[in-house]
């Protein structure tokens, strides 16, 4: 089975609680805001209607009573006629044609706005609101019947204007209460909803780890609790399914070591035997040659797959240790070319490289990696060592006839072979046997092909400390 290093913890770093229920609260909150909101404004705005129309029917009633007593009056009488306004808390302003104008309160004679004036020349009794030294007043004037003037009455309207003042920065502080009400009850029913969901999360990640006995609690009536039957009969059929792949695999690995395990008395036998042959294969008729150096040959080929399939076999029961040591990678890889008498035709270039690692197998991925590139190309092969500070890197690089982009991904495959017809001396697993001891040296194995300019096998190692020698 693949493995693939950090898998949980990079499950964990995808996953980000609570942001689910911060969308939930902040959609409860945004709605409570609009809502009380919208019910502040309107509750607002029908109380000033209701007060200021209040106002204006009273003042109104009182404007109209006003000119009646104010019928027929002159200039002479004007002045001890606005000054009883003031002893009720009003303010009166009289004009007379030519301008002429005598006020209760000679504070409270702004100009009277040229729209009111024409409107009161027309003979209708007229109203507006202004602001009179920074303070609000209602303004109703009319025609004095009887008489050329205009009587124009200041309603003062302070006590309104701090009453919607006030009634406004109550339902202001009401609103925020509100939202705060709203986050705290969004929070708690968030929290209570999501409960579930935060369950099969957590139950989920466990499966996912391995814990394939993880279950969700079923007693709920509602949709959850369907959901919670749903991924328990999911996880059901999930272990079921693991544990019936994870026993056929169990038969299949036993059965290769068995097999591999049975072939070595037999193998042993046959090898002793060619060898003998080997030793006298001079002295044979030449129609009895050839058969016997294929026979010899085969037992060879034979012994070589019998040892991969035991090798792979521990790699696959996990009983292979790893050795640390610090080690230089040109060196081994220098000495594995002299050994194998490939000098003619595999360069080792790039600088020394020390890391600590398992020397063996660094050997072995080197050994199957280079040979490959020795059986599949017989030229222009070369071995380049390298580093970024944080990896090292072994690129084993031919020139020869490239790998089809379509058979990149299985290049790795057990018993897979680019050549179709199977002509080649390899068994298909030596590449396989590679990228398993590189795994296990926590590395990996890349390849990158070109049909016309051949293939490159890339192998990163990581650096280790120097002084972090141990064996696993």
């Amino acid at each position: 089975m693949t493995r693939q290093p950090g898998g949980a913890a990079a499950r964990r770093r995808l996953l980000r609680p609570g942001g689910l229920r911060r969308r939930l609260v902040i959609a409860f909150v945004l709605v409570a805001a609009v809502s009380a909101g919208i019910l502040a404004v309107a509750s607002y705005l029908l109380v000033r209607q209701a007060r200021l129309q209040g106002s204006l029917t009273a003042s109104e009633v009182q404007a109209r009573e006003d000119l009646n007593l104010a019928t027929g009056i002159s200039y002479p009488e004007a002045a001890s006629f606005v000054q009883a306004y003031e002893q009720r808390g009003t303010h009166a302003v009289l004009i007379f044609p030519g301008g002429r104008r005598v006020a209760s309160d000679p504070q409270v004679n702004p100009p009277i706005p040229a729209e009111l004036r024409d409107f009161v020349r027309k003979g209708q009794l007229g109203y507006q609101r202004m602001d009179v030294a920074g303070q609000p007043y209602l303004i109703l004037a009319g025609r004095v019947p009887g008489s050329d003037a205009e009587l124009y009455l200041f309603f003062p309207e302070q006590d309104i204007a701090h009453n919607l003042t006030q009634l406004r920065n109550a339902l202001a502080a009401a609103w925020l209460g509100v939202l705060l009400v709203a986050a705290l009850i969004g929070h708690v029913l968030a929290r209570r909803t999501l409960e579930p969901v935060a369950r099969a999360s957590e139950a989920a990640r466990q499966i996912a780890d391995g814990q394939l006995d993880t279950r969700l609690p079923t007693g709920a009536a509602d949709e959850f609790g369907t959901w919670a039957a749903a991924f328990n009969e999911m996880a059901d059929a999930l272990e079921a399914k693991i544990a019936a792949l994870s026993a056929a695999q169990a038969r299949e690995l036993r059965f290769t070591a068995n097999v591999a395990h049975e072939l070595r008395t037999p193998l042993t036998a046959l090898v002793a035997e060619a060898s003998l042959l080997s030793d006298q294969v001079g002295q044979l008729p030449d129609p009895a040659r050839r058969p016997v150096e294929l026979l010899i040959a085969d037992v060879s080929r034979l012994r070589t797959l019998v040892g991969e399939l035991m090798e792979i076999s521990r790699l696959d029961a996990g009983s292979e240790p790893v050795q640390h040591q610090l080690v230089d990678i040109k060196s081994i890889a220098t000495a594995l070319v002299g050994a194998r008498g490939w000098q003619d035709r595999v360069a080792v270039e790039g600088e020394p490289l020390t890391l600590v690692t398992d020397p063996r197998r660094v050997e072995r991925i080197l050994a199957n990696l280079v040979e490959n590139a020795v059986e599949h190309s017989g030229r222009d092969v070369s071995v380049r060592t390298s580093t970024d500070g944080v990896q090292a890197c072994v690129e084993v690089a031919n020139g020869g006839p490239g790998i089809p982009a379509d058979q990149l991904p299985l290049i790795f495959e057990r018993f897979y072979k680019a050549d179709s017809a199977r002509a080649s001396a390899g068994s298909g697993l030596g590449l396989a046997i590679a990228l398993e001891n590189a795994r296990l040296l926590d590395g990996d194995i890349s390849v990158s092909s070109d049909v016309r300019r051949g293939s490159a096998f890339r192998l990163t190692l990581p650096l280790g400390l120097a002084g972090d020698v141990s064996e696993r």
